[in-house]
Protein backbone atom coordinates (compact mmCIF):
# COMPACT_ATOMS: atom_id res chain seq x y z
CA UNK A 1 0.00 0.00 0.00
CA UNK A 2 1.47 3.38 -1.01
CA UNK A 3 1.32 6.42 1.27
CA UNK A 4 -1.55 8.09 -0.58
CA UNK A 5 -3.75 5.02 -0.23
CA UNK A 6 -2.73 4.71 3.43
CA UNK A 7 -3.69 8.34 4.04
CA UNK A 8 -7.13 7.73 2.52
CA UNK A 9 -7.66 4.77 4.82
CA UNK A 10 -6.48 6.71 7.86
CA UNK A 11 -8.64 9.80 7.30
CA UNK A 12 -11.76 7.68 6.76
CA UNK A 13 -10.90 5.60 9.81
CA UNK A 14 -10.52 8.75 11.91
CA UNK A 15 -13.92 9.96 10.72
CA UNK A 16 -15.57 6.61 11.55
CA UNK A 17 -13.96 6.47 15.00
CA UNK A 18 -15.07 9.99 15.86
CA UNK A 19 -18.59 9.28 14.61
CA UNK A 20 -18.92 6.23 16.85
CA UNK A 21 -17.26 8.07 19.75
CA UNK A 22 -19.68 10.98 19.43
CA UNK A 23 -22.63 8.59 19.61
CA UNK A 24 -21.08 6.90 22.66
CA UNK A 25 -20.68 10.21 24.49
CA UNK A 26 -24.20 11.30 23.63
CA UNK A 27 -25.48 7.98 24.90
CA UNK A 28 -23.48 8.43 28.10
CA UNK A 29 -24.91 11.91 28.53
CA UNK A 30 -28.48 10.73 28.01
CA UNK A 31 -28.40 7.63 30.17
CA UNK A 32 -25.38 7.62 32.50
CA UNK A 33 -24.12 11.16 32.98
CA UNK A 34 -20.54 9.91 33.20
CA UNK A 35 -18.01 9.14 30.47
CA UNK A 36 -17.19 5.50 29.99
CA UNK A 37 -13.97 3.80 28.99
CA UNK A 38 -15.43 3.23 25.51
CA UNK A 39 -15.62 6.94 24.81
CA UNK A 40 -12.09 7.52 26.05
CA UNK A 41 -10.86 4.57 23.99
CA UNK A 42 -12.55 5.89 20.86
CA UNK A 43 -11.08 9.36 21.31
CA UNK A 44 -7.65 7.89 21.96
CA UNK A 45 -7.81 5.70 18.85
CA UNK A 46 -8.95 8.67 16.77
CA UNK A 47 -6.07 10.75 18.13
CA UNK A 48 -3.58 7.99 17.25
CA UNK A 49 -5.08 7.51 13.79
CA UNK A 50 -4.83 11.22 13.00
CA UNK A 51 -1.25 11.25 14.30
CA UNK A 52 -0.42 8.37 11.95
CA UNK A 53 -2.04 10.25 9.07
CA UNK A 54 0.02 13.37 9.76
CA UNK A 55 3.17 11.28 10.04
CA UNK A 56 2.43 9.66 6.67
CA UNK A 57 1.95 13.10 5.13
CA UNK A 58 5.25 14.22 6.66
CA UNK A 59 7.07 11.25 5.11
CA UNK A 60 5.33 11.71 1.75
CA UNK A 61 5.88 15.46 1.43
CA UNK A 62 9.18 15.76 3.25
CA UNK A 63 7.98 18.71 5.36
CA UNK A 64 5.89 19.24 8.47
CA UNK A 65 2.27 18.66 7.33
CA UNK A 66 0.74 22.11 7.82
CA UNK A 67 0.93 23.59 4.34
CA UNK A 68 -2.71 23.37 3.20
CA UNK A 69 -6.25 23.31 4.57
CA UNK A 70 -6.55 19.50 4.60
CA UNK A 71 -3.44 19.09 6.73
CA UNK A 72 -4.26 21.94 9.08
CA UNK A 73 -7.79 20.65 9.67
CA UNK A 74 -6.49 17.25 10.67
CA UNK A 75 -3.85 18.86 12.86
CA UNK A 76 -6.62 20.87 14.52
CA UNK A 77 -8.66 17.69 15.05
CA UNK A 78 -5.59 15.99 16.52
CA UNK A 79 -5.05 18.93 18.87
CA UNK A 80 -8.68 18.93 19.99
CA UNK A 81 -8.68 15.20 20.70
CA UNK A 82 -5.38 15.51 22.59
CA UNK A 83 -6.74 18.37 24.74
CA UNK A 84 -9.91 16.37 25.29
CA UNK A 85 -7.96 13.39 26.60
CA UNK A 86 -6.13 15.68 29.02
CA UNK A 87 -9.38 17.27 30.21
CA UNK A 88 -11.04 13.90 30.66
CA UNK A 89 -8.32 12.92 33.11
CA UNK A 90 -9.64 15.73 35.31
CA UNK A 91 -13.34 15.02 34.89
CA UNK A 92 -15.32 11.96 33.87
CA UNK A 93 -18.40 13.98 33.01
CA UNK A 94 -20.04 12.93 29.75
CA UNK A 95 -20.50 16.62 28.94
CA UNK A 96 -16.80 16.91 28.06
CA UNK A 97 -16.98 14.38 25.25
CA UNK A 98 -20.53 15.33 24.27
CA UNK A 99 -19.39 18.81 23.22
CA UNK A 100 -15.85 18.17 21.97
CA UNK A 101 -16.32 14.94 20.01
CA UNK A 102 -18.93 16.29 17.55
CA UNK A 103 -16.80 19.35 16.74
CA UNK A 104 -13.74 17.18 16.15
CA UNK A 105 -15.98 14.95 14.02
CA UNK A 106 -17.15 17.96 12.00
CA UNK A 107 -13.58 19.12 11.39
CA UNK A 108 -12.56 15.64 10.25
CA UNK A 109 -15.63 15.23 8.05
CA UNK A 110 -14.99 18.57 6.36
CA UNK A 111 -11.39 17.64 5.62
CA UNK A 112 -12.00 14.04 4.50
CA UNK A 113 -15.36 14.33 2.76
CA UNK A 114 -16.01 17.94 1.76
CA UNK A 115 -12.70 19.18 0.39
CA UNK A 116 -12.10 18.45 -3.31
CA UNK A 117 -9.39 15.87 -4.06
CA UNK A 118 -6.97 18.49 -5.41
CA UNK A 119 -7.02 20.22 -2.01
CA UNK A 120 -6.29 16.97 -0.19
CA UNK A 121 -3.17 16.02 -2.11
CA UNK A 122 0.28 16.80 -0.82
CA UNK A 123 2.08 19.41 -2.93
CA UNK A 124 5.51 21.09 -2.86
CA UNK A 125 5.77 24.03 -0.49
CA UNK A 126 5.37 27.49 -1.94
CA UNK A 127 8.52 29.63 -1.41
CA UNK A 128 6.98 31.64 1.45
CA UNK A 129 6.50 28.43 3.48
CA UNK A 130 9.97 27.01 2.93
CA UNK A 131 11.19 27.98 6.36
CA UNK A 132 11.86 26.35 9.71
CA UNK A 133 9.32 28.81 11.11
CA UNK A 134 6.53 26.75 9.50
CA UNK A 135 6.67 24.12 12.23
CA UNK A 136 7.18 26.63 15.04
CA UNK A 137 4.57 29.23 14.14
CA UNK A 138 1.76 27.25 12.54
CA UNK A 139 1.86 24.27 14.92
CA UNK A 140 1.74 26.50 18.01
CA UNK A 141 -1.10 28.57 16.54
CA UNK A 142 -3.09 25.44 15.72
CA UNK A 143 -2.57 23.99 19.19
CA UNK A 144 -3.67 27.32 20.62
CA UNK A 145 -6.80 27.22 18.46
CA UNK A 146 -7.51 23.64 19.58
CA UNK A 147 -7.23 24.48 23.28
CA UNK A 148 -9.29 27.66 22.94
CA UNK A 149 -12.02 25.81 21.04
CA UNK A 150 -12.23 23.06 23.66
CA UNK A 151 -12.26 25.61 26.48
CA UNK A 152 -14.99 27.60 24.74
CA UNK A 153 -17.05 24.45 24.23
CA UNK A 154 -16.82 23.72 27.95
CA UNK A 155 -18.08 27.25 28.65
CA UNK A 156 -20.98 26.64 26.28
CA UNK A 157 -21.72 23.41 28.15
CA UNK A 158 -21.64 25.41 31.39
CA UNK A 159 -24.26 27.80 29.97
CA UNK A 160 -26.47 24.86 28.97
CA UNK A 161 -26.14 23.16 32.35
CA UNK A 162 -27.05 26.33 34.28
CA UNK A 163 -30.18 26.68 32.11
CA UNK A 164 -30.36 30.47 31.92
CA UNK A 165 -29.93 31.04 35.64
CA UNK A 166 -27.51 33.62 36.95
CA UNK A 167 -24.76 31.55 38.55
CA UNK A 168 -21.80 33.31 40.08
CA UNK A 169 -18.70 31.93 41.75
CA UNK A 170 -17.60 32.98 45.21
CA UNK A 171 -13.90 32.89 45.78
CA UNK A 172 -11.02 32.16 43.43
CA UNK A 173 -11.78 31.26 39.84
CA UNK A 174 -9.18 28.50 39.96
CA UNK A 175 -10.32 27.07 43.24
CA UNK A 176 -13.35 25.03 44.16
CA UNK A 177 -15.39 27.89 45.55
CA UNK A 178 -19.10 27.49 46.17
CA UNK A 179 -21.68 28.62 43.66
CA UNK A 180 -24.64 30.78 44.52
CA UNK A 181 -27.67 30.73 42.26
CA UNK A 182 -29.67 33.87 41.53
CA UNK A 183 -33.01 33.02 39.99
CA UNK A 184 -33.74 34.63 36.64
CA UNK A 185 -37.26 35.90 36.53
CA UNK A 186 -38.89 36.07 33.11
CA UNK A 187 -41.92 38.42 32.98
CA UNK A 188 -45.12 37.18 31.40
CA UNK A 189 -47.80 39.65 30.34
CA UNK A 190 -51.50 38.72 30.55
CA UNK A 191 -54.21 40.99 29.24
CA UNK A 192 -57.88 40.75 30.00
CA UNK A 193 -60.93 42.79 31.02
CA UNK A 194 -59.19 46.01 30.07
CA UNK A 195 -56.38 45.39 32.53
CA UNK A 196 -52.86 44.20 32.11
CA UNK A 197 -51.31 41.91 34.68
CA UNK A 198 -47.63 41.14 34.81
CA UNK A 199 -46.89 37.65 36.04
CA UNK A 200 -43.51 36.33 37.01
CA UNK A 201 -42.16 32.95 35.94
CA UNK A 202 -39.31 31.65 38.08
CA UNK A 203 -36.89 29.02 36.83
CA UNK A 204 -36.68 25.90 38.98
CA UNK A 205 -33.59 25.86 41.19
CA UNK A 206 -30.62 23.83 40.09
CA UNK A 207 -29.98 20.59 41.90
CA UNK A 208 -26.76 20.17 43.90
CA UNK A 209 -25.56 17.71 41.25
CA UNK A 210 -26.01 20.29 38.50
CA UNK A 211 -24.27 22.93 40.58
CA UNK A 212 -21.31 20.59 41.06
CA UNK A 213 -21.26 19.84 37.33
CA UNK A 214 -21.43 23.56 36.53
CA UNK A 215 -18.50 24.23 38.83
CA UNK A 216 -16.48 21.45 37.19
CA UNK A 217 -17.17 22.70 33.66
CA UNK A 218 -16.42 26.28 34.67
CA UNK A 219 -13.07 25.40 36.22
CA UNK A 220 -12.09 23.12 33.33
CA UNK A 221 -12.95 25.82 30.81
CA UNK A 222 -10.78 28.31 32.68
CA UNK A 223 -7.85 25.90 32.84
CA UNK A 224 -8.02 24.93 29.16
CA UNK A 225 -8.35 28.53 27.96
CA UNK A 226 -5.48 29.36 30.31
CA UNK A 227 -3.45 26.80 28.34
CA UNK A 228 -4.55 27.99 24.91
CA UNK A 229 -3.98 31.70 25.51
CA UNK A 230 -0.18 31.54 26.00
CA UNK A 231 0.06 29.20 23.00
CA UNK A 232 -1.81 31.78 20.93
CA UNK A 233 0.48 34.50 22.27
CA UNK A 234 3.63 32.58 21.37
CA UNK A 235 2.16 31.79 17.96
CA UNK A 236 1.46 35.45 17.23
CA UNK A 237 4.93 36.52 18.36
CA UNK A 238 6.65 33.81 16.32
CA UNK A 239 4.51 34.78 13.33
CA UNK A 240 5.63 38.39 13.66
CA UNK A 241 9.27 37.32 13.69
CA UNK A 242 8.73 35.11 10.65
CA UNK A 243 6.89 37.92 8.86
CA UNK A 244 9.79 40.28 9.43
CA UNK A 245 12.18 37.66 8.09
CA UNK A 246 10.03 36.91 5.02
CA UNK A 247 8.40 40.25 4.22
CA UNK A 248 10.49 42.82 6.09
CA UNK A 249 7.75 43.86 8.50
CA UNK A 250 6.68 42.48 11.87
CA UNK A 251 3.03 43.49 11.42
CA UNK A 252 1.16 44.36 8.23
CA UNK A 253 -2.48 44.42 9.43
CA UNK A 254 -3.16 41.50 7.15
CA UNK A 255 -6.73 40.15 7.72
CA UNK A 256 -5.34 37.03 9.39
CA UNK A 257 -3.10 39.12 11.65
CA UNK A 258 -5.96 41.44 12.53
CA UNK A 259 -8.28 38.60 13.49
CA UNK A 260 -5.52 36.88 15.45
CA UNK A 261 -5.23 40.09 17.46
CA UNK A 262 -9.02 40.21 17.93
CA UNK A 263 -8.96 36.59 19.12
CA UNK A 264 -6.17 37.43 21.55
CA UNK A 265 -8.10 40.40 22.92
CA UNK A 266 -11.32 38.39 23.39
CA UNK A 267 -9.62 35.69 25.44
CA UNK A 268 -7.46 38.23 27.28
CA UNK A 269 -10.75 39.87 28.31
CA UNK A 270 -12.10 36.48 29.40
CA UNK A 271 -9.08 35.75 31.58
CA UNK A 272 -9.20 39.25 33.05
CA UNK A 273 -12.91 38.83 33.77
CA UNK A 274 -12.23 35.60 35.65
CA UNK A 275 -10.13 37.45 38.23
CA UNK A 276 -12.69 40.23 38.63
CA UNK A 277 -15.00 39.69 41.59
CA UNK A 278 -18.13 41.03 39.88
CA UNK A 279 -17.52 39.07 36.66
CA UNK A 280 -17.95 35.43 37.53
CA UNK A 281 -20.12 32.58 36.32
CA UNK A 282 -22.26 33.14 33.24
CA UNK A 283 -20.84 36.42 31.96
CA UNK A 284 -17.27 35.16 31.35
CA UNK A 285 -18.79 31.97 29.91
CA UNK A 286 -20.76 34.06 27.41
CA UNK A 287 -17.53 35.86 26.49
CA UNK A 288 -15.81 32.50 25.93
CA UNK A 289 -18.75 31.35 23.79
CA UNK A 290 -18.27 34.46 21.64
CA UNK A 291 -14.60 33.53 21.44
CA UNK A 292 -15.59 30.17 19.93
CA UNK A 293 -16.97 31.98 16.90
CA UNK A 294 -14.07 34.42 16.76
CA UNK A 295 -11.55 31.56 16.57
CA UNK A 296 -13.37 30.09 13.59
CA UNK A 297 -13.45 33.46 11.83
CA UNK A 298 -9.72 33.84 12.44
CA UNK A 299 -8.91 30.31 11.34
CA UNK A 300 -11.24 29.88 8.35
CA UNK A 301 -13.42 32.94 7.84
CA UNK A 302 -10.83 35.41 6.63
CA UNK A 303 -9.50 32.85 4.15
CA UNK A 304 -12.80 32.90 2.26
CA UNK A 305 -11.88 36.43 1.21
CA UNK A 306 -8.91 35.17 -0.77
CA UNK A 307 -6.97 38.29 0.12
CA UNK A 308 -3.93 38.94 2.22
CA UNK A 309 -0.56 37.40 2.85
CA UNK A 310 -2.01 34.26 4.45
CA UNK A 311 -4.41 33.23 1.68
CA UNK A 312 -2.14 30.76 -0.13
CA UNK A 313 -2.62 27.05 0.45
CA UNK A 314 -6.17 27.39 1.72
CA UNK A 315 -9.22 28.17 -0.38
CA UNK A 316 -7.70 30.16 -3.20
Amino acid sequence: MNLVALENVLDNTAFALLLVTTLVYWGNLAFAGQATAWGTLGMGLANGTIAALLLARWVEGGYFPLSNLYESLFFLAWGMTAVHLWVERCSRSAWVGAVTAPVALGVTAFAALALPPEMQHSAPLVPALQSNWLMMHVSVMMLGYAALLVGSLLSIAFLVVTRGQAVSLRGSSVGTGAYRVQQVEAPLTWEGAGKTAVLTRQSPPLTPERLTLAETLDNLSYRVIGLGFPLLTVGIISGAVWANEAWGSYWSWDPKETWALITWLVFAAYLHARITRDWQGRRPAILAAVGFGVVWVCYLGVNWLGKGLHSYGWFF
